[in-house]
């Protein structure tokens, strides 16, 4: 955690709460596109982010001031997130569709003239991270995608390095050969 992030915690512990927008609104972006891209939809996403937010002031107490307070709301993001995947498998079904996973948040967009290729293959990228088991898919994301270190991911996910290179490797090689499998086309970009 940097010298700002400790200022604003001690002052939302202190009682001043407006302290806390300005200490979690440099990962709202990310929260809400890992949240996206970890439940499929932006409903759940945005659900999923705010209980983290929710979440994240609640225990801001129990935050440790020695760690990334990034990593700490990633944590509880990936748990609000499989949380909400639990509840959707055990919902009732329903014969409304969602929006698929080419719904993308303007944040990090390619440029206009490449855009639809960019959200197509990533449309196809996101059809392959079914390949994966959640874990896998969240270490996948937390590193591939998000582009934390494989111990800060550990630490997001409350596990060891060795956890996360292995399920990361797993998640690639399903991920190459999903690849290969459903878009013979990527193939060169995956070899």
């Amino acid at each position: 955690m940097n010298d700002r992030e400790k200022e604003l915690v001690a002052m939302v512990l202190a009682g001043k709460k407006e302290a806390f927008e300005p200490l979690v609104l440099p990962y709202r972006g990310s929260l809400l596109s890992l949240a996206f891209r970890m439940t499929g939809n932006m409903e759940d996403a945005k659900e999923a982010a705010q209980e983290t937010l929710m979440r994240a002031f609640k225990y801001l107490r129990r935050n440790d001031p020695e760690r990334s307070f990034k990593n700490w709301l990633l944590g509880i993001l990936v748990n609000e997130a499989r949380k909400l995947r639990v509840d959707r498998i055990n919902a009732p079904l329903s014969l409304e569709t969602e929006a698929g996973p080419e719904r993308r948040l303007a944040a990090n967009g390619p440029a206009p003239g490449d855009a639809h290729a960019a959200r197509e293959t990533r449309s196809q990228l996101m059809e392959c991270l079914t390949a994966l088991t959640a874990r896998e898919k969240e270490i996948f994301l937390l590193r591939d995608i998000e582009e934390l270190s494989v111990a800060e991911a550990a630490e997001a996910l409350g596990t060891s390095s060795i956890s996360v290179r292995v399920n990361l490797s797993r998640a690639r090689k399903k991920i190459k050969d999903a690849i290969l499998a459903r878009y013979p086309h990527l193939a060169e970009d995956v070899r």
